[in-house]
């Protein structure tokens, strides 16, 4: 009987065995279980095809400090180019534990009303009424993670908050922000009154979505969830303030780019150099879905009351920075002030209004914003998301310390050189997909890019080529390129 004992063993190391290679099959043939499927479900609305956002600090936007007051600058803000107005957040403030004379307005007491700081529901109202009837969009910044210590919540459902060891309501851990305390999503309940609030300003006010604070501290199922419910009232947009490329399955339409931020920064510093850039844009093709929105920015109100303004963080850097964040990938934001050229830190808890010049002028920086806002308008490559261009490396002679790229979509495109270095750089470039004929975005002469071009740029310089049918845009003649044959 041994010899049927080897036999079995024989047969169930077979078993075990590893499968054999086979002969690749065509894709037709394949088995369908292999068949990619879309990650992405939700549907971006089709007004953020080339939409640029505002963000827009209610408390120091206007002297007065009020949504009616805001209002009036509406047309002011069409004319600059901008698509989506981000109004921080918009209801009463906690009083206990307040930090500052005003508090913090990401401590919410009641997510049903309006902080009378700033108006009431019905000037709210008349606010994205105006904002619609300019051709604009508003989103309300939301505060789902935490409340205020005095928000009704603590006592009629105290069991929706997360409690510290010794039983007590705790504020986010890890954090300096003792004016909130920790919701606890764990709760059935609490995920739907939170849905069920953020579905009333879009039904009542007819907001257009939201931007979500922390949201990479809520359960991403819940914002799953959300937006949902809401696009089932209509198409909403959705900004995270996060970094996290499955937010953008079924979530968000956009979320921060951070990585980008702290990249621009290294290298104005001296402490990166080009580098740092691929590794996000590496990331952003490789990792993230081509509907990925990530939002650009050189400020925002964390920054420029944190931080510091961008002429502190970018120094002469700062204007490459602006370029590359609306020319690059991405959805590029513009902080209120920055349109003028705000150099002040706004203070945070208190009334600090931004000082605008006579007649809200656009200052140098206001008027690069204005005239790449106009740009990506125009030019189909610069479109957001999966309508934009991939952008392409041009690879250079100087590649720690000049970025260059071209971006191409439908005949539209836009070859950009920026020189990221404190040294004057003379380059050439490798490679024919960039080469013919453009339009200077500076002074709108007529370009032409051979497979030998040499460029010199002064220290953080850059130079942004364009072409395409501006004409079908509405765009004047004298920026328009007439096309030449690569040679």
């Amino acid at each position: 009987m041994r010899w049927w004992a080897v036999l079995i063993g024989a047969m169930a190391l077979a078993s075990w065995a590893p499968a054999q290679a086979q002969t690749p099959v065509p894709d037709a043939l394949a088995d369908p279980i292999y068949a990619p499927r879309p990650l992405v479900s939700l549907t971006h609305p089709e007004w953020s095809r080339n939409a640029v956002l505002y963000q827009l600090n209610t408390r120091q936007f206007t002297p007065e400090g009020t949504f009616r007051a805001a209002q009036a600058q509406l047309p002011r803000l069409k004319s600059l180019g901008v698509d989506i107005i981000w109004l921080m957040p918009i209801h009463p403030i906690g009083e206990l534990n307040r930090k500052g004379t005003l508090g913090s307005p990401y401590s919410v007491r009641d997510y049903f009303a309006v902080n009378p700081e700033f108006g009431t529901k019905e000037d709210l109202k008349a606010f994205v009424d105006a904002a619609h009837a300019e051709g604009m969009h508003v989103i309300l910044d939301w505060v789902a993670n935490h409340t205020a210590w005095d928000n009704p919540l603590t006592v009629s459902h105290p069991e929706w908050y997360e409690r510290d060891l010794d039983g007590n309501f705790r504020p986010t851990p890890w954090w300096d922000w003792s004016d909130i305390i920790n919701l606890n999503y764990a709760h059935p309940g609490l995920r739907q009154y939170m849905t069920e609030a953020l579905m009333y300003w879009v039904r009542e006010v007819g907001v257009d979505g939201y931007r979500a604070d922390v949201a990479g501290f809520v359960p991403l199922d819940f914002w799953n969830t959300a937006r949902a419910q809401l696009d089932a009232i209509k198409p909403v947009f959705m900004l995270a303030e996060w970094e996290m490329r499955d937010m953008h399955y079924a979530a968000f339409d956009a979320t921060y780019a951070w990585t980008w931020k702290e990249a621009m920064q290294a290298i104005a510093a001296g402490r990166a150099d080009t580098g740092a850039l691929f590794g996000f844009y590496s990331w952003n093709e490789s990792a993230y879905p081509r509907e990925a929105m990530r939002m650009t920015y050189t400020s925002n109100h964390d920054q420029n009351a944190w931080e510091g303004t961008e002429y502190e963080k970018y120094g002469p850097a700062r204007e490459a920075a602006i370029v590359l964040s609306v020319t690059g990938e991405g959805i590029p934001l513009i902080y209120n002030g920055q349109e003028v050229g705000n150099t002040r830190r706004l203070q945070f808890f208190e009334k600090d209004p931004i000082q605008w010049p006579a007649d809200h002028a656009l200052d140098e920086q206001g008027r690069l914003y204005q005239r790449l806002f106009m740009l990506k308008r125009a030019n189909r490559a610069l479109q957001n998301g999966q309508w934009g261009g991939r952008m392409h490396q041009v690879v250079n002679s100087a590649p720690q310390k000049v970025f260059s790229f071209f971006r191409e979509k439908d005949g539209d495109q836009v070859f950009v050189i920026l020189n990221l270095s404190g040294d004057p750089q003379t380059v050439t470039f490798s490679g024919r997909h960039h080469c013919g004929g453009y339009r200077d975005f500076t002074d709108h002469r007529r370009v032409q890019i051979t497979a030998d071009a040499q460029m010199t740029l002064e220290p953080w310089a850059w130079r942004v080529l364009t072409r395409n049918d501006m004409a079908a845009h509405g765009v004047p003649s004298s920026l328009r390129a007439e096309p030449c044959e690569i040679r």
